[in-house]
């Protein structure tokens, strides 16, 4: 039987906006919501984060809520996803990240599915290299194998950091994009700044978005422009 786990990274030392989460949105922290909402996907999930003495929290809402966590180096976060792959025996990877709290575990589910009924474990699905789905939406699907070749291989300080830079170059998979019917890529449903902070609890408390699928939230987005331009004007940090 083939193991899938969503591996999502936490810390709570984000440069941007510290804390963030564990910030509160609509009486809970960004993190509950964020596997209240990969827990809907019906697969394993598993909290990779740091041993820094900081994200001792993370560890403690894990275990709270009964899931795993390993905890690793904060700079090499490669080697911290590649060391929890290997502890809990995956076959197969999906690197979400924990700055995304309005996730959707059914968009994550179905790209899961195919990936599976293509039986690849030279491909490489995601919706982050032609970005189509809000920001915030993001996941990565891969095998354990193509992880544990990076791991070995990888060796730039932006290729250690962010997980997938060397899966997508070194050219041995097959890329392949997950797309929404529209792009809405303009979109910013993630957590990275104070105003997308903002923009997530007036989803919540206002909209009720911790109920909603991506496209009833990407129906609110569109009809309301002023909730758009809470964070617009926020510019991604730049990733390999």
């Amino acid at each position: 039987m083939t193991r899938v786990g969503i591996l999502t990274q936490a810390r709570t030392t984000s440069s941007r906006l510290p804390g963030k989460v564990l910030a509160d949105i609509g009486g809970r922290t960004a993190l509950d919501h964020h596997l209240d909402r990969l827990a809907t996907s019906g697969l394993d999930v598993y909290v990779a984060t740091t041993a820094n003495a900081a994200d001792d929290p993370i560890v403690e809402l894990a275990a709270q809520r009964s899931l795993a966590s390993y905890r690793g180096s904060e700079a090499d976060v490669l080697a911290r996803f590649h060391e929890c792959a290997a502890t809990h025996h995956l076959d197969v990877v999906v690197r979400v990240t924990s700055d995304c709290p309005l996730i959707d575990g059914q968009v994550v589910a179905d790209a899961v599915a195919e990936y599976l009924r293509r039986g690849d474990s030279g491909l490489y699905l995601s919706n982050v290299v032609v970005r189509t789905f809000p920001r915030g939406f993001d996941f990565e699907v891969f095998s354990a194998e193509a992880l544990a070749e990076a791991f070995a291989r990888a060796d730039t300080p932006e290729e250690r950091e962010h997980v997938t830079p060397y899966l997508r170059a070194s050219g041995r998979l097959r890329l392949e994009d997950w797309t929404w019917p529209e792009d809405k890529s303009r979109y910013r449903v993630t957590l990275d700044t104070a105003d997308d902070l903002r923009l997530l609890r007036a989803l919540v408390e206002d909209h009720h978005a911790n109920d909603l699928d991506c496209a009833g939230i990407i129906s609110v987005l569109d009809d309301h422009p002023a909730l758009v331009q809470m964070n617009v004007h926020v510019e991604q940090k730049p990733a390999p």
